[in-house]
């Protein structure tokens, strides 16, 4: 073998050994902050996921697992005992104790620029917050909180207290938990500034619109990743994210079209499809009398009227859209959580699409005419959802409703509606805790700021019945007895249409050969689950 022939098979070799070692994955939608606190979506939270640990995680199928707490315990109704993991250190190798949980906690309190109260669902509910050593935190609350495990898993990014100015730190959110300079910003984490977790990832760029690069984590308490560096790269058409990752430009991506499937096996590339539990649904606007973008000729607001509500539930065929827009991936949602979850209907009746009865509930209504409305939604967040939006919107004009379709990107239409400045939004949610009371908690249940109820719902629905079997629920702590109550919420729900439910995505992930892929119920896209296949 020559010189010039050794020189290229080494360069070859150094140059495939250097492209083992990094990773590209094309995202259908990017996360909108790199602020662990800013805003509760799966984008956000998967990369979250990257750079900080939480005190439980979720397996891919959504089993509860320790993370920076080893195990905890009931220690009495209103009690939660953590014990926290020993030897854990920052990316800037400061070690993790308590007072980071407390320091998060009092964060998420005192985080004036996140969205929708977002990550407070568990901290606004605590009464106080213990550190008696550095490996133990005690959660207190007013009430019984049978799923302070499960809220706990993904819900408190631990970030460190060093970050800002502070002396010693107490359970005081109202007077700044001891913090003596300003609290963080989001502006802070996405400059990478403040971007310092326990997890195996650390945060080199974020980039809005342009992409995220991460880079391993050393001092990492886990197994360590495969991959030394990560890129995220946001390509919101399917088109271009599958040109892509044929061309060798991506390793992975997000959410191919299901028709590509059988290219992509042909071409020897894989994939891999994962039921979630996130239900995609509009969200009508019940609470106002007058709203913003619903013109009717008594000049009332229909919607706060439930025969049209029901009318536009069943005016939707949910499996055409399945078929032909979903192209097979999704379930039609007959009700608000997957069959079989914990206080879901044990044998839920079929939304039946029936236009012409949906003609006479309208006609009841006072509406024959129908009326204007203008549905919103995202256009880049979730899987086809602007399609979704004109399939629904053609459903309602054909009994009559004159529709206008207002789609937007998340990082503008999040924010318009934590504002209320929609009529008929479309929403997403993945029931993370495993059971009903999650989606009804934020989404359904009359809003009580103090109590973290309502915080996401939006359409002012409020239903006295319903409130008051949905809150003996969430503090019944026998599961037998909560199970019943969540499915008699359910039910007091499902005839109340505060939602419009559409149906439950399936997610798939493509790659190229050469590489696995672990798909995961919470919808998150991770690095860590990207695997070297092993050689057959």
């Amino acid at each position: 073998m020559t010189l010039l022939a050794v020189g290229v098979s080494l360069a070859a070799a150094l140059g495939s050994a250097a492209q083992a070692q990094s990773l590209t994955i094309a995202l259908s939608s990017e996360p909108t902050s790199a602020d662990p606190h800013y805003h509760k979506q799966t984008q956000n939270d998967a990369l979250a996921a990257h750079v900080y640990d939480s005190l439980i995680n979720r397996s891919p199928d959504m089993t509860l697992i320790p993370g920076l707490a080893t195990s905890w315990e009931n220690v009495d109704d209103l009690t939660w005992k953590l014990t926290l993991r020993e030897g854990v250190k920052y990316s800037n190798g400061e070690p993790f104790t308590s007072q980071d949980v407390l320091f998060s906690i009092c964060r998420t309190l005192n985080n004036e620029g996140n969205v929708s109260q977002s990550y407070m669902t568990v901290t606004k509910l605590l009464t106080d917050v213990q550190t008696p050593d550095d490996h133990t935190v005690i959660l207190k609350t007013t009430e019984p909180f049978p799923l302070m495990p499960a809220e706990l898993a993904r819900q408190l990014p631990i970030i460190w207290n060093g970050i800002v100015e502070h002396g010693p730190l107490t359970f005081a959110p109202k007077e700044g938990c001891g913090v003596t300079g300003p609290w963080p910003t989001v502006v802070d984490f996405n400059n990478g500034k403040f971007a310092i977790g326990t997890g195996p990832y650390k945060l080199k760029s974020y980039v809005k619109g342009t992409g995220i690069q991460l880079e391993r984590n050393e001092n990492y308490w886990g197994d360590k990743p495969e991959w030394e560096t990560v890129k995220f790269v946001p390509v919101p058409s399917a088109g271009p994210r599958l040109t892509g990752l044929l061309s060798g430009d991506f390793d992975v991506i997000e959410n191919p079209a299901a028709r590509d499937l059988p290219r992509l096996k042909q071409g020897g590339f894989e994939y891999i499809a994962t039921p979630s539990t996130r239900l995609i649904f509009f969200q009508p606007d019940i609470g106002r009398d007058s709203s913003p973008f619903v013109k009717a000729s008594d000049g009332k607001n229909p919607l706060q009227d439930l025969r049209v509500r029901k009318a536009i539930n069943m005016a939707i065929d949910r499996n055409v859209i399945k078929d032909r827009i979903m192209d097979g991936l999704s379930t039609p949602a007959n009700q608000y959580m997957p069959d079989g979850m914990f206080g879901a209907l044990p044998n839920a009746p079929e939304i039946k699409y029936d236009p012409q009865e949906a003609k006479k509930l309208l006609a009841e209504a006072g509406y024959p005419d129908g009326f204007e409305l203008t549905l919103s939604s995202t256009n880049n967040r979730y899987v086809n959802d602007g399609q979704v939006t004109q399939a629904v919107a053609q459903y309602l004009s054909r009994i009559g409703i004159k529709t206008n379709i207002d789609a937007m990107t998340g990082s503008i239409y999040f924010p318009k509606r934590a504002k209320r400045e929609f009529s008929f939004a479309m929403g997403g949610w993945p029931a993370e805790t495993g059971e009903a009371s999650a989606l009804f908690q934020l989404w359904v249940a009359s809003t009580d700021s103090a109590k973290s109820l309502g915080t996401s719902n939006y359409g002012g629905f409020s239903n006295a019945d319903f409130d008051k079997v949905y809150h003996e629920a969430i503090v019944t702590v026998d599961p037998e007895k909560r199970k019943n109550l969540l499915q008699q919420a359910t039910q007091i729900a499902l005839d109340n249409v505060p939602l419009i439910p559409l149906h439950f995505e399936s997610s798939v992930w493509a790659y190229r050969n050469g590489l696995s892929y672990e798909g995961r119920r919470d919808q998150y896209t991770l690095a860590m689950s990207v695997h070297q296949a092993a050689k057959k």
